[in-house]
This record gives structure tokens, C-alpha cells and sequence, in this order.
């Protein structure tokens, strides 16, 4: 990155910086202080639609200020108003002319992101770089229905993929908790290949729908009745799935399904059938 910086000459005009700056999950309140003053400090906020226009509508919304030009580049599920690469060239050309530049992206820049696309992008550029976490919706959107990633005695491993991916390599059992992001379209074929394993059909499931935001809503069931409950609900994305034992800590499961007796469970000891009590 160095030899690219002198390579542009002692007279040339110099670079402005790029932030990759992580939204969270649309919720203001969780964007990272970092995160703040780099928008604070920005000429011009290149912004994704989820997440990043809610943060932003939140901090307008509480009476923060900030003076960036916004460029807006979100995506529609299925339909990229704006290609990546002509991202990419975008956040080139403005730490080019001398602006700062925060690339505001939904959840986190490195889960599910591309922003590693744009880091290499930035550097190899010669533009300087830097990337701000935000709080994935992954491990968020899931906890505001009352469900953690793992618990003491119930789940011990998380794995976050997309519904995109070839799921049929995610093992274990229930005790292994699988997080979907972009999800919905393939809802039936994933509860499918996933309840072929060892989780097993009647495994619990459950759907988190447009999380923090003014449509948030939970749907709970199993992988064999997951997929007809979404189209009788009408669920949308944007939405999380998690598959697995923790969704019988949600407030919003079934009676049914609080049947984990966690003073006494032991993952160690305790026989298969008793974990898929």
C-alpha cells in the first residue's frame, strides 16, 4: 500500500480515506461510538439500505447532526441497484478527490458483507482504509426474540450461513445451532436438507422478521412445519432463522416446546434421546 501511495508522485493530489464502518442491525442505539465519529467526521456516507438508512433516520431521529453528502447504494433481494464493482470504483474515486469516505453497510462489514471486496479494493488503490465492526444481525436480530446462540447445558457451537450455501455440510445435532441469513426464499429446501440429519424434523425453528425494525415479528415451529407456517404468516425478508434447541428459550415458543429441564442437563452425559426430549 505504501509503494502504491509513492507511486502516485509528490505532486498528486492527495487521497482522502475510506471507513468501513459496520450499521448493526438498524437499531441507532447499537451503532459503535467508533462507528459515530467516523460519520461525524465523514464529506460523503456511501449507504446501504438495511441497517445503514435506519441508523441513520435514528441518529436524525435524536438529533445528530452530521454534514456527509449521502450516496445511496442499497440492494433489493434479488436486484443490486448498484453493482459492486462500481462500489468499489466509487469509494476509489472519492478518497481520491480528497473526501472522507464512510461505507456504511448493514450488521457487520466482514459477515456476509463484502467488505472484504472493498478493503482490497481501497488498497490496492493506495487509499488508506479502515474498518469499523458493527454488531451482525446474526447474533443480534435472534436475541431480541429471547434466543441465545448458545446456552449452558443446551448449546455449546454456532454456525451463521447463508441459505445460499450448500447447507448440507452443516452437522451436528441440535445441540449445534444454525443461523440463516437471507433465508426466506429457500426456507422449504434448507428445513428439508437440515431436518435430514441429525437434528431431526421435529427440531424447533424459528424466524425473526425485519429485526429492530417497524415490522419485527417471530414465528415459531419446526423444521417440518416451518416452511407452510411461513407462506400462511406471509413472512418477507429481511429475516433470520435459527435452527435448533436455544429457540425453546424464547418467550414466543409454544408451551410445548419448554420441556429442557437446564438444572439437570448435561450435554457430556446426558443419553441422544434425552436431547431431543
Amino acid at each position: 500500500m505504501t509503494a502504491l501511495r509513492q507511486a502516485r508522485g509528490p505532486e498528486s493530489t492527495p487521497t482522502g480515506k475510506v471507513w468501513l464502518v459496520g450499521a448493526g442491525p438498524g437499531d441507532a442505539g447499537l451503532l459503535t461510538v467508533k462507528g459515530l465519529r467516523a460519520l461525524e467526521a465523514a464529506d460523503v456516507i456511501v449507504a446501504d439500505r438495511l441497517g445503514a438508512r435506519a441508523v441513520l433516520d435514528g441518529l436524525a431521529a435524536d438529533g445528530v447532526e452530521l454534514r456527509a453528502e449521502v450516496v445511496d447504494v442499497g440492494k433489493l433481494p434479488g436486484h443490486h441497484a448498484v453493482p459492486q464493482d462500481a462500489i468499489n470504483a466509487l469509494l476509489v474515486q472519492l478518497a481520491h478527490d480528497g473526501r472522507t469516505v464512510v461505507r456504511l453497510k448493514g450488521g457487520d462489514p466482514y459477515v456476509f458483507g463484502r467488505g472484504g471486496e472493498e478493503l482490497h479494493a481501497c488498497q490496492q488503490a493506495g487509499v488508506a482504509v479502515e474498518v469499523v465492526p458493527g454488531i451482525t444481525s446474526a447474533i443480534s436480530v435472534p436475541a431480541i426474540a429471547g434466543i441465545p446462540l448458545t446456552h449452558r447445558g443446551v448449546a455449546t457451537a454456532f454456525t451463521v450461513a447463508t441459505a445460499h450455501d450448500q447447507i448440507e455440510s452443516l452437522g451436528g445435532g441440535r445441540d449445534h445451532t444454525v443461523v440463516l441469513l437471507m433465508g426466506i426464499g429457500t426456507l422449504a429446501n434448507s428445513a428439508i436438507t437440515l431436518a435430514r440429519g441429525a437434528r431431526g424434523a421435529d427440531c424447533p425453528v424459528a424466524v425473526v422478521e425485519d429485526g429492530y425494525g417497524p415490522r419485527q415479528r417471530v414465528t415459531v415451529g419446526t423444521l417440518a412445519t416451518i416452511a407452510h407456517q411461513a407462506a400462511e404468516r406471509g413472512i418477507r425478508s429481511p429475516a433470520v432463522v435459527v435452527v435448533g434447541d436455544v429457540v425453546r428459550l424464547s418467550p414466543y415458543a409454544p408451551v410445548e416446546f419448554a420441556t429442557l429441564d437446564l438444572s439437570q442437563y448435561d450435554p457430556l452425559a446426558a443419553p441422544e434421546r434425552s436431547r431431543r426430549a
